[in-house]
């Protein structure tokens, strides 16, 4: 279904899929492997709710400078004693509690997500060594915040992440809340990372400027996790992706026919590429955002059939260029 020619990357299967082709094996690379890079995840969350005076606060936010500020605001409030309140007061709140020890529970160890976020930063410093490693630390964020990224520091709100099934939940529609498990959280990192690498043209609103972005931006995500399944990188699930292979030919004609790849109007690109449970102007049966998979597929496309390296193809702003010479055509059905 991902058509990539990075050597680095070696598929030792690829099975017929309905949807196209699925990758059902893998090696990451050795060479990107051996590099010399660790990543600590500090898990902030015991820090914070086992601290319980505001001598232990005070330690905590002159230890966790960048955190204090960049999460916690600590400048917007009047003074420290201010935040030290509030935070003594999330630390008395009993559901706040009850939170907290789902957490511990579910993500006492997350010795695979530390393990994933360092392939996928060495990987990301592989292809640009400009590339800063930020401090990654994990909170309780009583549903405030799932990610804050910055290019210093990643904060991961452990509570959106607690399986769907669980009591407490955050405020989102069912077909969101579905993509913030716990095999999402790399591949959304990365995914946000992305943006520091994803040239673009400013000058260029055109609904085929922002699927080749969101294209950019998956195909990074791909091409730095290449075992992840593509539903965690996109969030449509397996059936979903079939489906969409299945019925490109139309959803494509749609495009061609609406005359959509240069419409300009925020409202229409909105339809096609905003988050919604379906993409109602094609079918109620549709996906979500199908104008950002098909960028994916046009991308995959260019890369392949251009033979462009990584790095050229992040380092490309021009959405019309990609589009044309990436030679995209629906896949024939079988």
């Amino acid at each position: 279904m991902k058509l990539l020619r990075f050597s680095i990357y070696v598929f030792l299967l690829i099975i017929a899929f309905s949807c196209g082709k699925k990758e059902v094996a893998c090696e990451l690379d050795s060479e990107i492997l051996d590099q010399d890079l660790t990543v600590e995840i500090v898990r902030l969350e015991d820090q914070f709710f086992t601290a319980d005076s505001k001598e232990d606060f005070e330690f905590l936010l002159e230890k966790y400078p960048d955190f204090a500020e960049g999460y916690l605001g600590k400048s917007l409030y009047a003074s420290p004693d201010s935040l030290i309140s509030e935070l003594l007061a999330i630390h008395q709140d009993s559901a706040m509690n009850v939170l907290y020890d789902s957490v511990k529970i579910e993500f006492q160890d997350i010795s695979d997500v530390q393990n994933d976020l360092e392939y996928a930063f060495k990987a990301i410093k592989y292809y640009f060594p400009e590339f800063q490693v930020p401090k990654v630390y994990t909170f309780l964020s009583g549903f405030n915040s799932d990610l804050i990224l910055t290019e210093d520091m990643i904060v991961i709100g452990l509570d959106y992440y607690l399986p769907i099934t669980h009591t407490f939940q955050p405020d989102l529609p069912r077909y969101m809340a579905e993509r913030y498990a716990r095999p999402y959280i790399v591949p959304m990192i990365v995914t946000a990372i992305s943006s520091q690498f994803n040239e673009i043209n400013p000058q260029d609103n055109t609904m085929l400027a922002e699927m080749i972005y969101y294209g950019k931006a998956y195909h990074f995500t791909k091409a730095i996790m290449p075992c992840t399944s593509d539903q965690y990188i996109i969030g449509y699930t397996e059936e979903e992706i079939a489906e969409c292979y299945a019925n490109e030919e139309y959803i494509w004609a749609h495009f061609v026919e609406n005359e959509l790849l240069y419409e300009t109007n925020p409202f229409e690109i909105t339809k096609y590429l905003g988050e919604a449970p379906f993409t109602d102007a094609i079918s109620t049966k549709a996906p979500g955002r199908l104008g950002r998979w098909l960028g994916w597929n046009i991308v995959d496309d260019y890369q392949f059939n251009q033979d462009v390296t990584f790095t050229e193809l992040m380092d490309n702003p021009d959405a019309e260029e990609i589009f044309r010479q990436s030679g995209y055509r629906p896949r024939p059905q079988n």
